[in-house]
């Protein structure tokens, strides 16, 4: 792929007068996209450009293409130390000025979750709803009308390899009401920039190990809606395999629980990937609830209310679905973002850079 090829689109005109924006385009002609990024996202913050948004998607794209990381040269933290949750049952809670890679490790690995509260302050989180409406509305412009110019910078898919199969999944997402974040780019920036600003990237490299990569496939901006009437149990596992370590951030962006959908899940640590499409299960890929059943007897199911900028983080083998509330009467916006380790990522899911 040309890493330049955006340049005859306008950036290099808007740019004239920006020296920090012209070296972005030097240091990403050479290769060096991790600079280049810093560069752009520098000049983004200053005058919020879709097409330097665009470019640093595709940025954050190629990088890893270009340089695929080798061999596993990390080593997940593990819950050796005194655990900060001794004594306590379920899913821990701590809040956001607690979160380090310590307190991450003992909540995956010995209650399967770690619940943070507050990690993003209620304005953040309902700009963020504004931004997946944004996407959404945009991205149903594209559908029925076909790209524009100028590209929207609330959706322009993520151009990827020809070989690339991930792409085949991409109306499977969005006929469920989602917008993978690699399609957004707008929504890319202003969410990596908040990551920036909070200790959660942090807690994320100290645990595995690694600067953390993100998932184009399992990232995504949701809606869902107030009408949804089923919900399967699965493991992420399931779909990427268990030779990997993971981060999924599931961002809650509006309270939800009570009468919005939340999430029920198994709390306790599984350590396997389940018989999945047996005992009742509505897809080759779903728990059957009679599985459900019997682990739930030891650890019962929790379905517990979110508010918006809660944050769950969990891994591949943790047991989850959408909860769906008996009071259930609005929509539910939330962000799905899975964390890799770099030289241990999940075929097919394609790497970004962050």
């Amino acid at each position: 792929m040309n890493t330049n090829e955006f340049s005859a689109e306008g950036v290099e005109s808007q740019a004239d007068n920006d020296a920090q924006v012209n070296h972005a385009l030097s240091l990403a002609s050479t290769g060096r996209y991790p600079e280049a990024i810093a560069a752009l996202s520098a000049a983004n913050r200053k005058a919020p450009n879709g097409r330097w948004e665009l470019l640093l998607t595709r940025w954050r794209y190629l990088n890893y293409q270009e340089s695929p990381p080798t061999g596993n040269s990390g080593t997940t933290l593990q819950a050796v130390q005194a655990s900060p949750f001794q004594y306590t049952k379920g899913v821990p809670v701590i809040p956001a000025d607690k979160l380090d890679a310590r307190h991450l490790a003992h909540g995956i690995q010995q209650h399967g979750a770690l619940w943070v509260k507050g990690l993003l302050e209620c304005q953040a989180a309902a700009d963020l709803v504004v931004g997946i409406q944004s996407s959404l509305d945009a991205q149903a412009h594209w559908l029925q009308h076909g790209a524009t110019d100028p590209v929207s910078p609330w959706y322009s898919r993520l151009e990827m390899r020809p070989d690339e199969q991930l792409a085949e999944a991409r109306p499977w997402v969005e006929g469920a009401g989602g917008v993978w974040m690699a399609d957004s780019p707008r929504m890319m920036f202003k969410f990596l920039e908040l990551l920036q600003s909070s200790r959660v990237l942090e807690a994320i490299s100290g645990y595995l190990d690694e600067r953390p990569m993100l998932s184009v496939g399992k990232t995504t901006l949701r809606r869902v809606p107030s009408t949804i009437s089923i919900a399967d149990w699965h493991q992420d596992g399931a779909f990427m395999g268990t030779n990997i370590r993971s981060v999924n951030l599931w961002l809650s962006l509006s309270d939800c629980g009570l009468d919005a959908s939340g999430l029920d899940f198994l709390p306790q640590r599984l350590d396997r990937i389940l018989d999945t499409g047996t005992h009742g299960a509505n897809f080759p890929w779903s728990v059957g609830q009679g599985i459900v059943d019997q682990l739930a007897q030891e650890s019962p199911i929790d379905s517990p209310a979110f508010a918006a900028g809660d944050a769950l983080l969990f891994d591949h083998f943790f047991l989850h679905r959408t909860g769906i509330p008996k009071a259930i009467a609005k929509d539910r916006y939330a962000i799905e973002s899975w964390f890799f380790a770099p030289s241990a990522y999940p075929a097919q899911q394609v790497p970004l850079y962050v």
